[in-house]
């Protein structure tokens, strides 16, 4: 039965003359495609659908500190992508765990910072600010909040959120509201839903 259930999944070989345009992938047409994309997508290359991607990405990166290797890093990954962020930006060790991502990353633009220094700088360069998403002391309501159309919507890492020279360089912070026992949601989660409250804000007069 999960045989079956996979085999379902995606499309079968293409029927009939294939097409001729240069973004369809001869292999997908002739063995059926599998991945986990969009139908719009089916049978294309991989180079062609981030190709069209960056054509229409918004104008949100997002980005998120890694010192102790936190395994939330996919998720933020593939929120990303869900979410057509320009750019994820991973900050302290280069390393992480794909397995979160599915995949998407390969159709994501993800960006190595070795130092939040070098991050800032970056930010900077290219006239984007910083805004913090944490439930530190003093944080604002996401949920009342106005993001920029341009921006870096940053997330520490699990446990100890946000480092204290990121929190610095933050032109706001905001909070998410919670209303159980808990004090805090993970950064995939927390990252899910901050990218959604920039669509909600940006993403409509985008499409």
């Amino acid at each position: 039965m999960d045989a079956d259930i996979e085999l379902a999944v995606g499309v079968g070989p293409w029927e009939g003359p294939w097409p001729s345009e240069p973004h369809y992938d001869p292999q997908l047409l002739a063995e059926g495609d599998r991945r986990n994309v969009v139908d719009r997508y089916r049978y294309w290359r991989l180079d062609a659908i981030v190709a069209d991607l960056d054509t229409r990405r918004h104008g949100f990166h997002v980005a998120i500190e890694n010192w102790q290797h936190d395994l939330n890093i996919g998720t933020v990954v593939r929120n990303a992508n869900a979410f057509l962020a320009a750019e994820v930006h991973i900050v302290g060790r280069r390393r992480w765990n794909r397995r979160g991502a599915m995949v998407t990353d390969r159709y994501q633009h993800v960006r190595h910072h070795a130092t939040v220094e070098e991050f800032l700088g970056w930010t900077r360069a290219q006239g984007l600010p910083l805004i913090g998403i944490d439930n530190l002391p003093g944080a604002r309501s996401l949920e009342h909040a106005s993001l920029p159309e341009r921006c870096v919507l940053l997330f520490g890492q699990e446990g100890p959120g946000l480092s204290e020279p990121a929190r610095r360089a933050c032109v706001a912070v905001y909070s998410i509201a919670q209303f159980g026992s808990t004090r805090s949601i993970n950064a995939g989660v927390a990252s899910g839903i901050a990218m959604h409250a920039w669509i909600r804000e940006h993403g409509a007069r985008n499409q």
